[in-house]
């Protein structure tokens, strides 16, 4: 991909859901919900202070990340769907 997010933005791919419960009952594709959950695919190089001072991004590329449910802006690129958002929409680092 050739595509840089700028400052505190991060490019997110969404990781999919199962498809089964855990009672074993299959969800058709209507009535499922889009995850909130993703890997980073790219990073912007940190958050610019009133002084000058560039705060670096806590996440790295490759990091498995809970974000809101409506967070982001969906990006086409490529045919691939992303989100892009900002470092505060994440909600965790899942390790």
């Amino acid at each position: 991909m050739n595509l840089r997010p700028l400052h505190d933005r991060i490019i997110v791919k969404r990781l999919e859901e199962e498809n089964k419960t855990a009672g074993g009952i299959f969800i058709p594709e209507t009535a499922k919900e889009k995850p909130q959950k993703g890997e980073v695919i790219a990073v912007g190089k940190g958050k610019k202070a009133e002084d000058g001072k560039v705060t670096p991004i806590d996440v790295k590329v490759g990091n498995k990340v809970l974000f809101g449910k409506y967070a982001g802006t969906e990006i086409k690129i490529d045919g691939q769907e992303y989100l892009i958002m900002r470092e505060d929409d994440i909600l965790g680092v899942m390790e």
